[in-house]
C-alpha cells in the first residue's frame, strides 16, 4: 500500500474505533510519528493530509525544521528529553509530550521565560511502573501537575503514556484506561475550568485503536504509516 492508502486505513480505523466508544471521530488526531523518515517522505505525508508530525529524536527534528519539511503541519516532540536539549526544542514546537520531571519542567519553564513565550506541555506518565521507562510514577502527577500552574510560561494540555507491552488487548486496554481515570483525575485537581487541559496521547501502530476506544485524543502512528523503520538518509 502506497502512503496515502495507509493514511487513509488508519483514519478509517481510528473513525470505527471512535463510533464504537460512542465518541466522534473528530475527537481524535493523528500524529505521524515520523522518526528516521527523510524530510521528503514527511512533505509527502503533509501534501497527503497529515497534520500533526510527531518527533522523537532532537537532531533530526533539528534537521528537519532546518530543511522545513514540517511546513503545512503542527509539531509535536514526542521523545525522551534531555534538559541539555530543552534550547532546541522549546519555541520550536507546538507541543511538547514527554515533560516528567520537576527539573524538566523547571528548565522548560526558563527557556520559555526567556523566549517570552508560553510552551504547551503534556506530562508523560509510567502508568506501568517500568524502570526502562520515562515518565512520571502516576503517585507522583498530581504534585507535578499542580507545579505547572507555579510556571507562568509553560500551559499543561493533559497527559501522554507508553504503557507496557501486554501478553493480549485485555491487558493493553487495562492500562490505557488506568491513563484516561489518571486525565480525568488531574483535570479534577487543576479545577480546569477552561477546559486547557483536554489532551490524552496513547496508542501507536500496534494498539492505537484500543487507545481511541479508551478515550485517546492523540494517537502517536509510525509503522502503519511508513512502514518498518530503516536509517534516515538525507
Amino acid at each position: 500500500m502506497s502512503l496515502e492508502e495507509n493514511i487513509q486505513a488508519v483514519r478509517q480505523t481510528i473513525a470505527q474505533a471512535a463510533r464504537e466508544a460512542g465518541r466522534d471521530p473528530a475527537e481524535v488526531t493523528l500524529v505521524a510519528a515520523t522518526k528516521t523518515q527523510t524530510s521528503q517522505t514527511i512533505r509527502q505525508a503533509i501534501a497527503a493530509g497529515i497534520t500533526v508530525c510527531g518527533e522523537n529524536r532532537v537532531q533530526e527534528m533539528t534537521a528537519h525544521l532546518d530543511d522545513r519539511a514540517y511546513d503545512g503541519a503542527r509539531l509535536h516532540f514526542i521523545g525522551q528529553l534531555q534538559t541539555n536539549k530543552v534550547k532546541q526544542v522549546v519555541g520550536r514546537v507546538d507541543l511538547l509530550e514527554s515533560v516528567d520531571s520537576p527539573r524538566l519542567l523547571q528548565a522548560v519553564e526558563t527557556q520559555a521565560n526567556k523566549l517570552d513565550i508560553v510552551q504547551d506541555i503534556l506530562l508523560e506518565v509510567n502508568v506501568g511502573g517500568e524502570e526502562s521507562k520515562g515518565g512520571v510514577r502516576p503517585e507522583d502527577l498530581p504534585a507535578l501537575a499542580e507545579e505547572t500552574l507555579r510556571c507562568p510560561h509553560v500551559r499543561l494540555r493533559g497527559l501522554m503514556a507508553i504503557p507496557p507491552i501486554a501478553r493480549s488487548n485485555a491487558q493493553t486496554r487495562k492500562f490505557f484506561s488506568r491513563t484516561y481515570q489518571l486525565f480525568v483525575d488531574i483535570r479534577t485537581v487543576l479545577g480546569d475550568n477552561n477546559g486547557n487541559v483536554n489532551c490524552l496521547s496513547m496508542g501507536m501502530s500496534g494498539d492505537y485503536a484500543d487507545a481511541v476506544r479508551e478515550g485517546a485524543t492523540l494517537v502517536r502512528v509510525g509503522t502503519a504509516l511508513f512502514g518498518s523503520r530503516t536509517p534516515v538518509v538525507e
